[in-house]
């Protein structure tokens, strides 16, 4: 279905974990296989894919979570995304325009008090125990894979321009190659700071002052006062029904809202006779798509900004079938205007949908799972390392809009419009599925297309990660070469602008649950290096 040769499920029945790195699910294997639970897990797999993966995502990154305790059967979701400088001025870039990497784009990374506070609240390691894997592969090595290689390798221009960056990431001058053991001594020193000392370390020790100085030295904003008034937030997921399956995703400011609206625009029209990837069903989808984001691109900013009543909106049913009456079944329509009285159209800024992200998902004999996300956004985000200590800066500040009509709009404090969605699908108010799939704009995209293939056209959870995916570019329709060539002309034929561009259609890790077995089972995506594992 998308020119990858078909993986078999993993099947456990004690423990599972799927990452985008083989390393980091081996590592994540090894604290389930000696008794720690689910968030243990998924803690130390997030941390040593800081390590095995950085162009991808890293402790100067933010986090987001979903997770279920099995001892009261409560949901919990976590936002550990970081807010802007408090002297971020958007006076000093409307000359210039937002900056897609550099030090001004850089805003307080979130993902290492997110792992502290899993871990206090709900896992059973000391943090120090937990990052021990990461620690031994960025001291000892640890062999580059080709995905990452590749992904290196498209990043040496950003990285040369930062002294630290080159100093800490390219050997030579240059990235390292697939199969070449790479070896992260500052940031092995970092992270045995960390495993010391703890939180704290990051937000109010030497490794703050070491980051507020490499930013200051730069011309940057982020100061030691910006990372030590970092807090993040246990939050309220929200939810909807697709097809009986209770869904659950991340509010504002992240995307978690497009995934839902999608998912309800789809959900009554989809119809499996007619097979997966159908022109119908495809043009439905990619319609769909494109209303959601013409909301998102409206509305999802820092929670502050965003009413509740919004969302709430924007997630109904009732909205849902007011926006099917815009589209028409045998055409593309030109546009899609926001759909809320008095917005107008626009589009916040630019998002990357090539996948600089890393998901991850866990379960435990105990019945505990978690979904969890982490990323840099961009391919080493903004390409600055700070000083000595091998953690590169976030770009995430590059998603923030000059529009000062916008509820994105820069401002100091602010966190900005996010598109990192862990999800979790349950049945009888248990999970059924923990599933996301990485890459930027893909993130909505695939969620609604990895669901559909499991609940409606009956994948299993590694076909559901493998089949082929359509994606809305922003301009064009995207088509994986196992879409069908009758959709493609379809599409076509009903006005589709289609765009042939091999990439970007992200990387999904999934697990599926049997709340009467107690068996779980594994996928993940043949896009990226990783694997599942269980035992």
């Amino acid at each position: 279905m998308t020119g990858f040769e078909g993986s078999p499920v993993v099947s456990a029945a004690n423990g599972l974990i799927a990452t985008s790195h083989p390393l980091a699910s081996k590592a994540g294997l090894g604290v389930l296989k000696a008794g720690g639970n689910a968030v243990d897990a998924a803690v130390t797999a997030a941390a040593t894919l800081c390590v095995v993966e950085p162009t991808m995502t890293g402790l100067g990154g933010d986090l987001f979570a979903l997770l279920f305790r099995a001892s009261d059967r409560t949901i919990h979701a976590l936002n550990a995304s970081g807010r802007s400088p408090r002297s971020a001025s958007l006076d000093e870039l409307s000359s210039q325009g937002m900056p897609a990497s550099g030090v001004l784009s850089v805003s307080v990374p979130g993902a290492v008090d997110g792992w502290h506070l899993l871990l206090r609240d709900h896992g059973t390691l000391p943090l120090g125990q937990a990052l021990a894997p990461a620690i031994n592969y960025a001291r000892s090595g640890f062999e580059v894979t080709p995905v990452v290689a590749s992904q290196w390798r498209d990043s040496e221009e950003l990285l040369l321009e930062n002294a630290a960056a080159s100093s800490a990431f390219l050997v030579d001058g240059r990235a390292p190659r697939s199969g070449e053991v790479f070896s992260n001594p500052r940031l092995s020193a970092t992270l045995e700071r960390l495993a010391r000392l703890g939180r704290d370390e990051f937000y109010h020790g030497d490794t703050a002052t070491k980051i507020a100085q490499a930013v200051s030295q730069l011309g940057g904003w982020l100061d030691e006062a910006d990372l030590a008034a970092h807090t993040s937030d246990w939050v309220t997921p929200l939810r909807t029904i697709f097809r009986g399956h209770e869904v659950l995703e991340l509010p504002p400011n992240t995307q978690g809202v497009t995934a839902i609206e999608i998912l309800n625009l789809i959900e009554r029209d989809i119809d499996p006779g007619q097979g997966h990837n159908s022109p119908r069903h495809c043009h439905l989808l990619a319609e769909a798509i494109r209303i959601a984001f013409a909301d998102r691109d409206a509305y999802v900013a820092d929670p502050s900004m965003v009413p509740v009543d919004v969302i709430d909106t924007l997630i109904s049913k009732e909205y849902a079938r007011s926006r099917l009456r815009d589209i028409d079944p045998l055409r593309a329509a030109e546009g899609y205007r926001a759909g809320l009285p008095g917005t107008q159209p626009r589009r916040s800024t630019a998002v990357d949908g090539s996948g600089d992200t890393v998901y991850l998902t866990a379960a435990d004999q105990n019945g505990n799972v978690i979904s969890l996300i982490q990323s840099l956004y961009g391919a080493f985000g903004s390409g600055v390392v700070a000083g000595d200590t091998g953690i590169v800066l976030q770009n995430r500040g590059a998603l923030f809009s000059l529009d000062r009509a916008h509820p994105n709009c820069l401002a100091p404090r602010k966190r900005p419009f996010h598109t990192l969605i862990p999800a979790m699908v349950l049945r009888d108010g248990v999970p059924w599925l923990s599933y996301g799939v990485m890459g930027g704009d893909m993130q909505a995209q695939g969620h609604a297309q990895v669901l559909s293939n499991l609940v409606v056209f009956g994948m299993n959870v590694q076909e559901a990660g493998e089949a082929a995916r359509i994606r809305w570019t922003g301009d064009a329709l995207a088509l994986e070469s196992g879409v069908p060539t009758r959709t493609r002309d379809a599409l076509a034929r009903r006005g589709h602008q289609l765009t042939d561009e091999p990439i970007g259609f992200g990387g999904y890790q999934g697990i599926v649950l049997d709340s009467t077995t107690g068996t779980m089972q594994g996928g993940s995506d043949p896009r990226k290096d990783g694997c599942a594992m269980g035992y």
